[in-house]
């Protein structure tokens, strides 16, 4: 007979590392959750061929970016200054910002239009090389874990300002 494998019943939307055993703080948790999302919709994105369902999803994913780089910038970044390297966090501005440059290229074309697929394939390596540089050994939440910040009230602020603005920005149109 095989041996089965029974749940403990518990649920805890934090995950473990792998390294550690250590679950992530809820700030930490959030913010990979939207990185794993965010990198779902540019693979699904990769497969289309119908100009409308990747300018639908184009939009998914610029409201997807616009908000996490948001919420980093108002609350993670200015918490964790003193806690993680000047130079990372200068890092993460400047990538964000160049990520917000493209966003709006984009969204001022049409699928239709010469280069768009190469902008969004461009946005996606640029948004996983920001997110290899967020959560590396030594990188940005690494440092952030090491500190002193409360992460998981953090994660609270958060998640209430990323549903504040998903509600703001998901009801703009944003093309």
């Amino acid at each position: 007979m095989a041996a089965t494998h029974q749940s403990s019943g518990k649920s805890s939307k934090a995950r473990r590392t792998r390294r550690t055993g250590r679950r992530d703080p809820l700030a930490i948790s959030l913010l990979k959750k939207d990185h794993r999302e965010v990198d779902a919709m540019f693979d699904e994105y990769e497969q289309l061929e119908d100009e409308a369902d990747k300018l639908a999803l184009f939009q998914q994913i610029a409201l997807a970016l616009k908000v996490h780089t948001q919420i980093e910038e108002e609350i993670l970044y200015p918490e964790e200054r003193g806690e993680v390297e000047d130079d990372l966090l200068d890092e993460a501005y400047v990538e964000h910002d160049g990520a917000k440059k493209l966003i709006a290229e984009i969204e001022a074309m049409q699928p239709s239009d010469e280069f768009y697929d190469a902008k969004v394939k461009v946005l996606g390596e640029y948004i996983k090389h920001h997110v290899k540089e967020e959560e590396q050994p030594g990188g940005l939440f690494s440092q952030a874990k090491k500190g002193d910040e409360d992460l998981d009230a953090m994660g609270e602020r958060l998640k209430a300002r990323k549903e504040q603005l998903t509600a703001q920005l998901g009801g703009q149109n944003l093309s």
